[in-house]
């Protein structure tokens, strides 16, 4: 089987993070900043960063609705943070003209576990990653207040959503990029290749 190949989404956001554990995972990994170039991978990542700004630019970008296509055609992603709000079908407090791209049923509130300076390190239990606890980093950090029934959540920290996936869409409220832990990346390239 020919090794997958996992863009990230790059118009804003830690990019950089993610191209290098995605690297560890095992994948090849390339920058996506335009929908022609959405046409060369087998999966996606949305990185953290900032919501409203990353929803204007997909828009400005004219990527907004290639990437909906894509993802309602069964492109498998992976949102990080502001990657989570964006995959969420509703946003409870969006920014005015803020958009999602949608793919996983679930209301997500966001920056939840509140500002720049309440952001922290935790273990998060995720029973379908082995070896224990993920080491989460959460900033400015949203959680899902709510998922559909197609939704199906895969870890909570101090009792709210943090992480969800919907057939080949994962998302986490948290930052695994950041810690050095590559099993979430791994787990997602998992999805992608199950897809091939």
């Amino acid at each position: 089987m020919d090794t997958p190949v996992i863009g990230v989404l790059a118009l804003q956001g830690d990019v950089r993070e993610h191209l290098a554990a995605l690297d560890a995972a095992g994948v090849r990994a390339a920058q996506v900043r335009r929908p022609e170039e959405l046409d060369g991978v087998d999966g996606l990542v949305l990185p953290g960063g900032e919501s409203t700004t990353m929803s204007k630019l997909a828009v400005l970008f004219g990527m907004a609705e290639p990437l909906r296509e894509r993802i309602r055609s069964g492109l498998p992603v992976y949102g990080t943070c502001a990657g989570m709000i964006m995959l969420a079908d509703k946003i409870l407090d969006p920014r005015s003209g803020q958009e999602t791209f949608g793919g996983i049923d679930m209301i997500v509130r966001r920056n939840a576990f509140g500002r720049q300076n309440e952001s922290f390190e935790a273990a998060v239990e995720m029973p379908g990653i082995p070896g224990g606890p993920v080491d989460g980093v959460f900033i400015r950090a949203p959680w899902v207040e709510l998922v559909g029934a197609g939704a199906e959540v895969l870890a909570e920290h101090g009792g709210h959503i943090v992480a969800v996936r919907q057939g080949r869409v994962l998302a986490t409220s948290f930052h695994p990029e950041l810690t050095g832990d590559h099993r979430v990346h791994r787990y997602f390239a998992d999805m992608v290749r199950d897809a091939q």
